[in-house]
């Protein structure tokens, strides 16, 4: 998978503040609200916090496939969420009757929870995209990889009132072995993706879009961004591709899990 880089300076801005994360989320709290089970209220916790409680483990395996099939499309969407472009992109998906999912860091979910709500109430899912975006993980100590990943899962599970992350997609695609082993423990899939449209390079929206229809057929994974730059072209880009992709005959999922 491609590594991504370029445009990515605001996140060392961040790395100071990830320092200061407090203690790895062992004693997080559990809910067993999902996404796709919100009906526009904030969720409720059903259960007392209990370590490990109500997290049913699932594959280490990389998805990237379509819960609608062959010719089901997964919407992701990387980085925020970001007050100035998450609400632009909620109400592009809103037009189109599309579900996405978001796959947040935990700083940007830290600071922005009433987006984070948002996205859920949407009926969207959430993924965990580790606390800080750190692109060179995978060459950082495994101690340290699972603060990254388990941070994150409590700070996303925490602004969103609950709700926690499906998912996990490692900044960049740095995954590796120990990395997949901890997110599948806690019910989050490891996630990659099958087309890159590299918005995050700001190529103009015509760009984003061309990618799109040229490498759809790799696979139904389409990687976007929220988040981490200004985002305007990724916006213009969604507005075309959406309907698009539904008059070519694809529906919109999520992955398997």
């Amino acid at each position: 998978m491609a590594r991504h880089g370029g445009g990515r300076g605001w996140y060392g801005k961040m790395v100071g503040a990830a320092l200061g994360v407090t203690v790895l989320a062992v004693g997080a709290s559990v809910w067993t609200a999902q996404a796709d089970a919100v009906n526009g209220s904030t969720p409720k916790a059903s259960a007392p916090a209990t370590p490990g409680a109500d997290v049913e483990p699932v594959g280490v395996s990389i998805v990237h496939a379509s819960d609608k099939g062959p010719r089901g499309v997964n919407i992701t969407i990387d980085d925020g969420p970001d007050p100035a472009w998450t609400p632009q992109v909620l109400d592009l998906l809103r037009e189109y009757d599309v579900k996405a999912t978001f796959c947040m860091t935990g700083l940007q979910a830290q600071a922005h929870p009433d987006l984070v709500k948002d996205v859920v109430a949407a009926g969207h899912r959430l993924c965990d995209h580790s606390v800080s975006h750190d692109t060179a993980m995978d060459k950082k100590p495994e101690a340290y990889q699972t603060k990254e990943i388990l941070d994150a899962e409590r700070m996303i599970t925490e602004a969103s009132g609950g709700v926690r992350p499906m998912y996990y997609r490692a900044p960049g695609g740095a995954f590796t072995p120990h990395s997949r082993k901890i997110a599948a423990s806690r019910g989050m899939r490891p996630l990659g993706w099958n087309v890159d449209t590299k918005d995050f390079e700001q190529p103009g929206a015509d760009a984003i879009v061309a990618t799109v229809k040229r490498e759809i057929s790799n696979g139904p994974t389409i990687l976007f961004h929220d988040a981490g730059g200004e985002r305007a072209q990724t916006v213009d880009a969604l507005r075309e591709i959406l309907p698009w992709l539904e008059e070519q005959g694809y529906s919109f999922g999520f992955p398997v899990r």
